[in-house]
């Protein structure tokens, strides 16, 4: 049977690629420089270093490549209508072959202008091995900058998301500690009858919103996922 499957993804999923997870024992926002060098707040009063700081890394996620994880989602696809929505800024899913993703915080694969990140005249693909230059002209004057929600930005495509999600005959969320809100609130968004997968090393409870519970990494979880699928379409 053809079933709307929907996916939330977060780090979780892409660590195992060699990306670094943001949050977390670990996580890149333990260190506070780097959450100022992420912010909206860096870009317009230390422009250089923040662009050094995303410079790296895009280079970071062009090095990376899909895994298992972002192989079995889009391989999905060839049996069922699938649609990813993720919380990370590279595009692994996309490298993996799903062609149907919903980044939330963004892309660094795409650049913008400063002045208006969401301003379609100006946002563009650009190879993330190259760099972005202070000075670089976005089109409408202002500094060439990645196509991410920075920290003192707002989150947009939520409602959209939402909706979606509500719209799932089976709702699985991966790699995600569920800490980040917006996002983290589309959970409760999923129909209660629908099946519903959280696939991630460390519980979260949310049993009470009638999640299974899949203890595992991403790449060694959908192994598990897979067997629940099947046993769903019998």
């Amino acid at each position: 049977m053809r079933q709307d499957i929907v996916f939330l993804t977060g780090a979780g999923i892409s660590s195992e690629s060699g990306i670094p997870t943001f949050r977390g024992k670990d996580g890149l926002w333990n260190d506070e420089r780097k959450v100022y060098l992420a912010s909206s707040e860096a870009l317009y009063n230390d422009t250089s270093e923040f662009l050094a700081f995303m410079n790296d890394m895009r280079q970071r996620v062009f090095d990376a490549a899909p895994n298992a994880a972002h192989a079995f989602i889009a391989d999905l696809e060839k049996q069922h209508q699938v649609t990813v929505i993720t919380q990370n800024i590279d595009d692994l899913h996309e490298r993996a072959g799903s062609t149907n993703v919903i980044h939330l915080h963004g892309e660094l694969a795409r650049v913008c202008s400063s002045d208006n990140r969401h301003d379609a005249r100006y946002i563009r693909e650009m190879p993330m091995n190259v760099p972005i230059r202070l000075g670089d002209d976005a089109g409408d004057g202002s500094q060439l900058r990645s196509h991410v929600t920075l920290f003192g930005e707002y989150v947009s495509g939520m409602q959209d998301a939402a909706e979606i999600v509500k719209d799932a005959d089976i709702f699985v969320v991966i790699g995600t500690s569920l800490t980040v809100h917006p996002a983290a609130e589309l959970i409760r968004y999923a129909h209660p009858d629908v099946p519903k997968f959280i696939i991630n090393p460390n519980e979260v409870d949310i049993a009470s919103l009638g999640y299974k519970y899949i203890l595992s990494t991403a790449t060694e979880g959908v192994k598990t996922l897979q067997e629940e699928l099947n046993h769903i379409n019998r």
